[in-house]
């Protein structure tokens, strides 16, 4: 539900599928493109993209946002190769190898077809002395090409050198750590860079009687460790490739738990948000279907709830707060736990609904929000009910050897936050002995028939209640084969938030 046509709705009987009430929501704005980077000896340039907000800000052009790192190479799996003379020294011997292989003289070269390849790797050898470790300037990747290096001498001038674009660092552990006090940590230097290079790929590079420290600083976070004296060429390419790969996969692991943790306190708190009626003593079945419209979500505006006070009264409720975001949700539940409280303390019709008002006006984080509610209070001997309808659909009731029908909707207040000082008046319904009755909001409503365009409406959802009533359907079974009909009439997922809730009474 939308704002945009909210204030005048009221005015008029709850009609859908006759009027429009709600016009189309807009479309967000795209995703933000990929950082661009620039070639050449000085710092990266970051394109800024599209403002992010879901498309809230019409009209606004980018603002300026601070320069940021993106991605290093080793987390991203595809890094941009920095031009030659981004290195203070790089060893020129690594630039040739694999790329001076000529074709014979005399012939034409093969037609090859255009393929993506991974980008050239770059290794950081931070060592006291990079001269003496002759095996480096032979380093070849996966594809024959050799791999680039970057020397530094000192952490220092490591911390210069570390741009995005460098996938692997070479560590020699006897190297001491910058500002770091002699305290017996062996490890110092290599703590050091990790909280540098917290997304780069770390080799540790031993001597011969030495790898328990390397076994240690595996131990603390580097992917693997070097004794120098067994090196040769081939295999401090395979480690550096073996070092990123597991960097990589690493940093998804690490990214895909963080965020099933995320997911997992989400769902766990949406739930714990969600009702739990209060029937006990109370003769009254209940049911309730609840499918938010936003994607992944399990709470949306819509909101409902059932209590039963001590007198025997079995009070029900449902809302929609105007919008989809999270902001609506959140402001749903505040509703919700702010009408069973106001019920519970003795609030009935249009006093309950004029606080609801209130809380509303004080709570919304903008004064064209609003939502629609209903409420419903069955007397104890559940053959009566008062109904109060703030902008809100009618409910429906079904008795036995009836057709469902809706019930009277002619004193429809306005919707909460719409009127200063508005009236809700409160209708006496009468039930009967036997019946079942269904509140719902507008998602249920809205969604669309087929190809035709048109809306449900509530008198195709009446029809559809009363197929599934004949077929022997109550209870839950009714609603998710209701709630489930309904979304493919529309040819797939809702937009809208969908809340039914089901009360019945037999004999």
């Amino acid at each position: 539900m939308t704002a945009a046509v909210g204030r005048a709705a009221w005015l008029t009987p709850f009609r859908c599928g006759a009027v429009t009430r709600y016009g189309p929501r807009s479309k967000g704005h795209p995703l933000p493109a990929h950082v661009r980077r620039t070639r050449g000896t000085g710092p990266r340039s970051v394109a800024p993209a599209m403002p992010s907000g879901g498309g809230k800000e019409p009209g606004t052009m980018p603002a300026p946002v601070p320069r940021q790192r993106a991605i290093p190479a080793a987390e991203g799996g595809q890094g941009t190769v920095a031009a030659p003379n981004e290195s203070a020294q790089e060893l020129p011997e690594n630039r040739t190898a694999a790329a001076d292989a000529a074709t014979p003289s005399g012939t034409e070269p093969a037609k090859t077809t255009t393929t993506t390849t991974p980008a050239q790797l770059t290794l950081l050898l931070i060592e006291n002395d990079p001269g003496g470790t002759p095996i480096v300037p032979d380093l070849l990747d996966q594809a024959g090409r050799p791999i680039r290096i970057r020397t530094a001498r000192n952490l220092t001038e490591a911390e210069r050198l570390l741009t995005d674009d460098v996938h692997c660092i070479l560590l020699d552990l006897a190297l001491p750590a910058p500002g770091r006090a002699d305290d017996g940590d062996e490890l110092a230097v290599l703590r050091h860079v990790l909280e540098l290079a917290p997304r780069h790929a770390v080799l540790a590079l031993t001597g011969a009687d030495d790898t328990e420290r390397g076994a240690e600083a595996v131990r603390v976070g580097a992917q693997d460790y070097l004794v120098r004296d067994e090196l040769d060429g081939r295999l401090l390419s395979r480690a550096i490739r073996y070092a990123v790969e597991r960097k990589r996969s690493d940093s998804a692991e690490r990214r895909l738990a963080e965020g099933r943790l995320r997911a997992q306190e989400n769902r766990r708190l949406e739930r714990g948000l969600l009702p739990t009626p209060l029937l006990d003593g109370s003769p009254l079945r209940f049911a309730a279907r609840y499918r938010p419209g936003r994607s992944r979500a399990l709470l949306g505006g819509d909101f409902y709830d059932v209590v039963r006070t001590p007198d025997g009264t079995v009070h029900a409720m449902i809302g929609d707060v105007c919008g989809h975001g999270p902001d609506e949700a959140a402001l749903g539940v505040e509703l919700r736990i702010a009408w069973r409280a106001l019920t519970l303390a003795g609030l009935c019709g249009d006093q309950l609904l004029s606080t609801l008002q209130q809380v509303l006006e004080h709570e919304r984080p903008d004064d064209e929000i609003f939502a629609t509610l209903c409420t419903v209070d069955i007397a104890p001997d559940g053959r009566r009910a008062g109904l109060c309808l703030a902008g809100h659909p009618s409910p429906l009731l079904a008795r036995p050897g009836m057709p469902a029908r809706l019930l009277p909707y002619d004193n429809n207040g306005p919707a909460l936050g719409l009127l200063p000082g508005a009236r809700w008046p409160r209708m006496q319904v009468e039930l009967g002995a036997e019946w079942s009755l269904m509140l719902y909001t507008d998602g249920l409503i809205e969604g669309r028939v087929g190809d035709t365009g048109e809306r449900l409406g509530q008198d195709g959802m009446v029809e559809l209640i009363r197929r599934r009533l004949s077929e022997g359907l109550r209870g839950e079974e009714l609603l998710r084969t209701a709630v489930n009909e309904v979304r493919d009439l529309n040819g797939g997922e809702l937009t809208d938030d969908v809340a039914v809730l089901l009360l019945d009474r037999t004999r």
